[in-house]
């Protein structure tokens, strides 16, 4: 499991409480775990899928500097930001 979010979903009127997971399983191996998550009626989206939807809602024109995305980049990776501010 690479990513896992909690979160909480209602069924029947009952508290069911579910997890996102990132599975990573063989390409061969895809129909079948398809049919699988459609039996226990589970939502099932590819990573395609998802980067897709990530780009659809993404904005297109961000006002950042190449600078300052890189900040952030480094914030993300080390925990702190190299450079002016």
């Amino acid at each position: 499991m690479v990513a896992e979010v909690k979160n909480k979903a209602f069924t029947s009127g009952s508290e069911v409480n579910r997890e996102k997971i990132l599975v990573d399983i063989p390409q061969s191996d895809m129909i079948f775990f398809k049919l699988f998550a459609d039996k226990l009626g589970w939502q099932f989206n590819s990573r395609q899928n998802l980067w897709d939807e990530y780009i659809k809602v993404s904005p297109e024109n961000v006002d950042l500097s190449e600078e300052e995305i890189m900040e952030e980049v480094r914030a993300v990776r080390y925990g702190k930001v190299h450079g002016h501010r």
